[in-house]
């Protein structure tokens, strides 16, 4: 809280490079929706990728660990007037500035009443901050989940919360191995997203014990600190910047393998879409998906887009990691 509630106070704050990644070009209509979020919000934002979804119009979605509230007013335009946004996160300081500015959004995108909302609270007790079961969507969180000295917890109520078929899309720096004690009790290290990061395997564990389906990973970008001093403490660790997607899938939905075709239709993606680092569907090409990918593709917001049947190889996805 006192990291990014009083000495950072813009992006070049930051004393490393860990929240500046780059990140795959994105689509014309994001960098419009970008362009129209106010510039104190984007001078607040301290996130290391960009957690925008497909397939969002009308959905409720919830922000782990908000900031400013950039990402949350750029899924506002997305979602539409039907949708809804909430942003949650830890430090009042940062609260204060995406709350400030929801009236100057509402007019900007021509809304009659708001669909965002922001609130003060901790991600690992959504329940604190009176979050429901089964209110949301899409769970979205970007590069916070590090601050959090309880990833389980974190999973576990986004998985409470998430409807089923919902899913998790969020961008988080991982490890090459487990931290040392001397790494995890840096400050500067902790509130520059890297004495908190998860080795990457333990995701894994952590999504299959909480219930999510395996995580898929969307992109990876190796991290370079860019401080020398730094660098000497972390030693060989490496770190990277990467985005999974994790599913709340409804054991009624889990079957065999199956062919899906993908029928278009999705803004922004009508000819490709790129779902992870292993499915690239494009429209009208029947392509042949694991029991997993079925029945994710077949119980969640996707299932209207894609045409399912059964049959196919059960080759299953490979075990991409960071």
């Amino acid at each position: 809280q006192d990291y990014y509630g009083r000495e950072l106070q813009k992006s070049e704050d930051l004393k490393t490079n860990a929240c500046v990644t780059p990140v795959r070009p994105v689509s014309k209509a994001l960098r419009d929706a970008l362009q129209r979020v106010h510039e104190e919000v984007v001078a607040r934002y301290y996130g290391c990728g960009l957690v925008i979804p497909e397939c969002v119009a009308s959905c409720r979605i919830l922000d782990l660990g908000s900031g400013s509230g950039r990402d949350c007013y750029v899924l506002s335009q997305l979602v539409g007037e039907q949708g809804h946004v909430t942003g949650i996160d830890m430090t009042e300081g940062q609260v204060e500035v995406a709350k400030k500015h929801v009236a100057y959004h509402m007019e900007k995108f021509g809304y009659q009443k708001p669909n965002v909302e922001f609130l003060q609270g901790y991600m690992e007790k959504l329940g604190d901050a009176g979050l429901a079961d089964e209110s949301y969507d899409i769970v979205v969180s970007n590069c916070v989940i590090n601050l959090a000295p309880d990833k389980r917890a974190v999973l576990r109520e986004a998985y409470r919360v998430l409807k089923p078929g919902g899913e998790m899309y969020f961008s988080d720096v991982y490890t090459s191995q487990r931290l040392s004690e001397a790494v995890r009790e840096h400050r500067v290290l902790w509130g520059e997203c890297l004495a908190g990061a998860l080795f990457w395997g333990d995701l894994y564990s952590i999504a299959e014990e909480v219930g999510f389906s395996p995580p898929r990973l969307v992109t990876a970008s190796p991290i370079t600190v860019g401080n020398k001093e730094l660098e000497g403490i972390i030693g060989e660790c490496r770190f990277v910047s990467a985005t999974f997607r994790l599913f709340k899938v409804p054991g009624s939905s889990r079957a065999g393998p199956g062919q899906v075709v993908y029928n278009g239709g999705i803004m922004g993606h009508e000819r490709e879409l790129v779902f992870d680092a292993n499915f690239t569907f494009k429209e009208g090409e029947v392509v042949d998906v694991d029991a997993e990918t079925a029945a994710i593709l077949q119980s969640s917001r996707f299932a209207e887009m894609f045409l399912i049947q059964a049959g196919g190889v059960d080759t299953a996805a490979a075990q991409s990691c960071c």
